[in-house]
């Protein structure tokens, strides 16, 4: 009984099972089916055309690559056509936009601050210049000062000078002091004489209490300061008003910087500066403008601006350089409209900007030429072409400018629209276009076969280098040297005549290229670097000739959009695209432009 009641029980359950089972297939199953089939039917419908990201008048009835830059094609978003689109409208998708890394800016009103740096250099006051002169003919027979530098204070006894003169001037005093009471007039004069000689009243009082004439005579410092130019030795005849000595006071002393033509318009009398010096680290001097120099230099192009310094404990020495900071202000009472420098594409008359559209459901920029005024530090003045509000591109602009260009729109080498010549061919680039010498033509089979081994070794050193970049990793300081390690291998006197100098002179470029690049350590300086190492290997590649480890084939590949869109090759043994200029951003963009070695 208990079994047929546990048999019973099964039944049901797999019944119950098979009933579930065949409801999910005849109902969910077809419902699901039929979703998938008609959300594939409509992205067939959406996506029948295909476009770049990065070139959008590129556009197919199916997927593939682009001709232009070999990365894939994308399904063109049809929203970002519109029945009010402009003729010169540039637009972008946001794929685009963030592989461009465009960034924009809403333009605004502001007060222009600039942060004006300057170089200058300690210099004395030149009022505080002296001569020190001597008033009386005579020779010197004592000198107590011997050096340049030596520092003298006023009223301090520099030398002992005999004066014949002065000898018969005093005698003539005292002859005249006997009939004072009766002659006091003649005393007057007498006293006069000697003390036009600079001569104090007290001298004069302590020569006459004395009652003796004094054969030699103190001259005494008129000022304190420093001797710049000892101009006498002992010994010496000196004439009335000849210069013993130039001294110079440094308890004040000038800074005189030097402004460039540009920067004048933001410097004015009395603004303030921040000034530091390396010979006293840690110390931030302050001052004023005080004189701007009226004239420009005709060789330098500068005008000097001066600070005056007190300089109480001597830290300052004239020619020190200096360094002063000014955040000056332009002299207007009114808000002008500013723009990030990055926004503005210059072409020698003309300013030009990418304008954002508004009211659009997708991104979408305008060429917009306009008119700069002063140079604001980061940012520019505009004068004319742009509104408060308005909202502009600032990062990626030329990338911007490259799509109009190719879309036959306004761009900045292109003003007035249609098409035109970006300056390389993108379909058919030939690897000669690399050369611009006239092509020397050798005869590779005369290439020593152990000499191309060479090369391939060299080559084969240079393929991780480019795997890195590839791969964005800046650490390639190991495969630097291994690629100089691989150069040293070449026996140069495996080449004669032409193959000689042809390989002489990639060597050199070559080890100059490697020198640089051993001290990059920003990926983008790595990036140019490596595209003028490229250069000279496909060059000595091609002329003489180059052998592979295990027959690989080596193939040279071509991005359009390196180096500012002027093109740049690179050397592979993998067909596959793996753009090491761009990286992971840009990974597919290029193609295969010349294989050297077969398999």
């Amino acid at each position: 009984m208990k079994n047929i009641l546990k048999n019973k029980w099964i039944v049901i359950v797999l019944v119950l099972i098979l009933g579930i089972g065949i409801g999910k297939f005849m109902g969910g199953g077809n419902s699901s089916t039929n979703e998938d089939t008609a959300t594939q039917e409509s992205s067939e419908v959406i996506a029948e055309i295909w476009t770049c990201s990065m070139h959008p008048q590129i556009q197919q009835d199916k997927p593939g690559s682009c001709p232009l830059c070999g990365m894939d094609l994308i399904p063109l978003d049809n929203s970002m056509g519109s029945d009010d689109a402009l003729p010169d409208e540039v637009p972008m998708s946001d794929a685009a936009m963030k592989l461009a890394e465009i960034q924009t800016y809403i333009v605004k009103k502001e007060k222009p601050e600039k942060e004006i740096r300057l170089l200058g250099k300690v210099k004395a006051d030149e009022r505080l210049m002296y001569s020190q002169v001597v008033h009386f003919s005579g020779r010197i027979e004592k000198l107590f000062i011997n050096f340049t530098g030596e520092k003298v204070y006023k009223g301090q006894k520099l030398a002992t000078i005999y004066s014949a003169e002065l000898v018969t001037a005093q005698k003539e005093l005292f002859e005249v002091l006997k009939d004072k009471s009766t002659n006091p007039a003649l005393v007057e004069a007498a006293r006069n004489k000697i003390k036009q000689w600079k001569f104090t009243d007290k001298q004069i009082a302590e020569l006459e209490k004395s009652g003796k004439v004094q054969n030699e005579v103190n001259i005494l410092s008129d000022h304190s300061g420093y001797v710049m130019m000892r101009m006498v030795a002992e010994g010496d005849y000196v004439k009335e008003g000849q210069t013993l000595l130039e001294i110079t006071d440094l308890s004040k002393v000038w800074i005189l910087f030097e402004a460039y033509e540009n920067d004048l318009p933001w410097i004015k009398l009395d603004d303030k500066l921040a000034i530091e010096l390396k010979s006293v680290p840690g110390k931030i001097f302050n001052a004023k403008i005080s004189f701007i120099d009226p004239f420009i230099n005709p060789k330098t192009r500068v005008a000097y601006v001066r600070v005056e310094i007190p300089n109480a404990k001597g830290l300052l020495k004239p020619d020190m350089f200096a360094n002063g900071v000014i955040i000056s202000k332009l002299p207007i009472d009114e808000n002008v409209i500013l723009i990030p420098k990055s926004a503005a594409l210059w072409t020698g008359k003309r300013a030009v900007v990418y304008v954002k559209l508004p009211n659009r459901d997708h991104n979408s920029f305008i060429y917009r030429e306009i008119i700069l005024g002063e140079d604001a530090g980061d940012f520019y003045v505009v004068k004319k072409g742009l509104e408060e509000g308005e909202e502009i591109a600032t990062n990626g602009v030329f990338k911007i400018d490259a799509a109009a260009q190719l879309a036959g729109k306004k761009s900045m080498m292109n003003p007035t629209g249609g098409k035109s010549s970006t300056g390389h061919n993108h379909g058919d680039n030939d690897i000669s276009d690399m050369n611009m010498e006239e092509e020397i033509r050798i005869d590779q089979s005369k290439i020593s076969s152990k000499f191309k081994k060479q090369l391939g070794g060299v080559v084969e050193s240079y393929l991780p280098l480019k795997s890195k970049l590839a791969s964005d990793d800046p650490n390639i300081q190991a495969d630097v040297k291994a690629i100089q390690k691989a150069l040293k291998k070449v026996d140069m006197s495996l080449v004669m005549e032409d193959a000689h100098n042809v390989w002489m002179k990639a060597l050199k470029s070559l080890n100059k290229d490697l020198k640089l690049l051993s001290k990059a350590v920003n990926i983008d300086e790595q990036r140019i670097i490596f595209l003028t190492i490229s250069q000279s290997l496909s060059d000595a590649s091609q002329k003489l000739g180059i052998k592979i480890a295990d027959n690989k084939s080596l193939y040279i590949q071509f991005c359009p959009m390196a180096n500012d869109n002027k093109g740049g090759y690179w050397l592979s043994t993998e067909k596959k695209i793996k753009n090491p200029y761009f990286g992971k951003k840009m990974l597919k963009c290029g193609s295969v432009k010349e294989t050297l070695t077969k398999k």
